[in-house]
């Protein structure tokens, strides 16, 4: 069966840190591009990050670059964000998706997590 499970969320001050991971059963991550979305109450889910299956590249959405590492570990079957300097607008469900490749559309990613929350508060 495959799944995707994300893990990692919780409570964090303004300024703080948070890792999540994206672990992966019943398929193999080394092919697959790990797209990480999020979703606000009342708003559209949008795309954070995504790491490619080929060459490791990694893509960032403005409001987090600088801020926010993906990574991979590919003998763990797993995919990790970094999140640091985190703000109160980061608060939001985040999701990890699996695609052959990186995109901004949540629709075009085969496989979904369950979604992890992430609230940024004081």
């Amino acid at each position: 069966q495959v799944q995707l499970v994300e893990s990692g969320g919780g409570l964090v001050q303004p300024g703080g840190s948070l890792r999540l991971s994206c672990a992966a059963s019943g398929f193999t991550l080394d092919y697959y591009a790990i797209g990480w979305f999020r979703q606000a109450p009342g708003k559209e889910r949008e795309g954070v990050s995504c790491i490619s299956s080929s060459d490791g590249s990694t893509y960032y959405a403005d409001s987090v670059k600088g801020r926010f590492t993906i990574s991979r570990d590919n003998a763990k079957n797993t995919v990790y964000l970094q999140m640091n300097s985190l703000k109160p607008e980061d608060t939001a469900v985040y999701y990890c998706a699996a695609d052959p490749y990186c995109s901004d559309y949540p629709a075009e990613y085969d496989y979904w997590g369950q979604g992890t929350q992430v609230t940024v508060s004081s």
